[in-house]
C-alpha cells in the first residue's frame, strides 16, 4: 500500500493541510487554548514550518523533523505545555475539520483521526 502522504496527495496537500489547520486555531474559540499553549512555549513562528515537518513523516514521507531534531517522540516535543483532555479533544475536532475542508478523502481521514485520536489522547497530561 502507498504511504499515506501519497495517498492524500503529497506534500502540497500536507501544506495546505497545515495551513488550513492553523487559520482555523487562530479563528476558532476551539482553537483559544492551543493558541495560548503555542505563546506559552515556544512561540507561534516556528508552528506551521513544524508542524508541516512532523506530518510528512508521520504520513510516510521525508522525515524533515526528524532530520532537523533527531526525533519525533511527541511527548517530548510536547513536554513543556499542560494539556487537558479538552485540549486534545479540540485539537482533533479543528483538525478533523481542516481535513474535511481541504478534501482529505473520507477513508484516509478516519484512519489519520484513528491515529491522532491515540496520540492527542496520550499526551493529556493534567486534569
Amino acid at each position: 500500500m502507498k504511504p499515506m502522504i501519497d495517498r492524500i496527495g503529497g506534500e502540497d496537500k500536507v501544506h495546505d493541510l497545515v495551513d488550513h489547520f492553523y487559520d482555523l486555531i487562530e479563528t476558532l474559540p476551539q482553537g483559544r487554548a492551543i493558541m495560548e499553549m503555542h505563546l506559552k512555549g515556544h512561540g507561534l513562528s516556528h508552528v506551521r514550518p513544524a508542524q508541516f515537518e512532523f506530518l510528512c513523516g508521520f504520513f510516510g514521507g521525508r522525515r524533515y523533523y526528524h532530520e532537523r531534531h533527531g526525533h519525533m517522540n511527541l511527548r517530548e516535543i510536547h513536554a513543556h505545555v499542560e494539556i487537558r483532555q479538552q485540549d486534545a479533544e479540540d485539537w482533533l475536532a479543528v483538525m478533523d475539520r481542516a481535513m474535511r475542508e481541504t478534501s482529505v478523502a473520507e477513508n484516509e481521514r478516519g484512519e489519520i483521526m484513528a491515529t491522532f485520536r491515540r496520540a492527542a489522547l496520550m499526551l493529556v497530561n493534567t486534569a
